[in-house]
């Protein structure tokens, strides 16, 4: 078995300064077992005192290899391991990685398929905002906010249930449109969430926005500008907070998106508070959105039906010899895509999501690699929370919402 390494005091010089040695500052570890590190995450922290000098993030602990195992497998098995890298957005994770595939083959996606990932994205992006508010208000002793997001949160949980038969890793969204359609009841249900949550943001931001002690621990505090967001490729509510209006769906859209009517809500400060005051109003958008698409839900199919990449309806199988030899050869031998490759991204709640997909003409892809938001977030850590007090880190990375599944992969 291989033994494990320790980073040593030599190799740390380039990133600590004289005084970590001299005895003048403190180097202190936070994580990888530390409940608001929102992951596994090691922070190695130099302090003069309480300040922050340096801050050095070491990943690793949770790498999955998921890019890797993904070329071992035909399309459609690979995309079950998406799912598992951005743990709060698996949707988004899944719908990319299918624009991906449909670029890469020709496949079209119908109208009504693209109105139901635009909803299902959509209740994504705001369960991910609510843990995201709960969990980041605990971190600050706000506690009560916790039991009140969980609460909205399981009601999209149990829409993406009803529709998929999983709460968190639904993989409904495949290449050339979705499973199955969407149960008559999806539509009731998801109404009435729209109709409930804006009542609820209400209340949220009565506990918290003009809160003269989440003020305190918020404001002015974890401040980064948008020119330092560009230098290190950081996107999303982070970016948006430091004042400049970058949104994928609106940059370069898919799915539909140009049909909609939405803002992006942007702040100037580009502190904690400015970054809780984006999402809070990306939620309202989100929501706006929802009820674009309900009020003009086409009907029709949701699979492209080019039987040569996309599985044929069950009530096929039965009936058709051809439909079940599609079906055979589609789950045992994969489809073959022509060589060539592709990059796709979308807008995740953290920011821009990107996938690589190359194809050298065999079931299996080539390459694959994501860009996810995360990784660009976490290496900007250090310059956000420099001169920043020990106490305030913890607050600091519950705004900039990094998920660690999404840098170990």
């Amino acid at each position: 078995m291989r033994e494990i390494q320790e980073f040593t005091l030599e190799e740390l010089k380039v990133h600590l300064s004289e005084h970590a040695f001299s005895g003048q500052s403190v180097v202190l570890n936070m994580g990888p077992q530390h409940p608001s590190t929102h992951g596994v995450l090691r922070l190695i922290l130099e302090l003069d005192g309480e300040i922050i000098v340096n801050c050095i993030p070491d990943v690793g602990y949770l790498h999955t290899g998921i890019e890797k195992n993904m070329e071992a497998k035909t399309y459609q098995k690979a995309e079950v391991m998406v799912d598992r890298m951005d743990y709060m957005y698996t949707i988004g994770n899944t719908l990319v990685y299918t624009l991906a595939v449909e670029k890469l083959t020709g496949l079209k996606s119908p109208p009504r398929s693209d109105a139901i990932r635009v909803i299902l994205t959509e209740l994504s992006r705001i369960q991910a905002h609510l843990l995201w508010l709960g969990t980041s208000g605990m971190d600050l002793a706000a506690l009560s906010i916790f039991l009140y997001t969980m609460r909205e949160r399981e009601m999209v949980l149990d829409i993406f249930e009803l529709v998929s038969g999983a709460r968190m890793m639904t993989t409904f969204i495949r290449p050339g449109g979705l499973w199955r359609d969407v149960p008559v009841e999806f539509e009731s249900q998801v109404r009435n969430f729209i109709k409930v949550l804006p009542k609820r943001i209400v209340e949220y931001e009565s506990l918290l926005t003009r809160n003269p002690l989440f003020l305190d621990r918020t404001k002015g505090i974890g401040i980064i500008d948008t020119k330092t967001c560009l230098a290190y490729d950081v996107t999303g509510p982070t970016l948006r907070g430091s004042g400049m209006a970058y949104d994928v769906r609106k940059a370069n859209p898919y799915s539909g998106y140009d049909q909609y009517d939405f803002d992006i809500p942007t702040q100037t400060e580009g502190d904690i508070y400015a970054r809780y005051l984006v999402r809070i109003e990306e939620m309202r958008q989100s929501l706006r959105i929802i009820e674009q698409v309900l009020d003009k839900l086409p009907y029709g199919p949701v699979r492209d039906p080019n039987y040569k990449f996309v599985p044929p309806p069950r009530s096929e199988i039965g009936v058709s010899m051809e439909a079940l030899i599609h079906h055979f050869k589609l789950w045992t031998e994969g489809f073959t895509p022509p060589p060539g490759s592709v990059y796709v991204t979308i807008e995740s709640p953290r920011g821009e999501m990107g996938v690589f997909l190359e194809s050298n003409g065999t079931p299996k892809p080539y390459r694959v690699h994501y860009r996810t938001p995360s990784g660009p977030l976490l290496h900007a850590l250090p310059v956000i929370s420099k001169g920043c007090f020990v106490a305030d880190m913890v607050g600091i990375i519950g705004s900039i919402d990094i998920v660690l599944g999404d840098c170990d992969r």
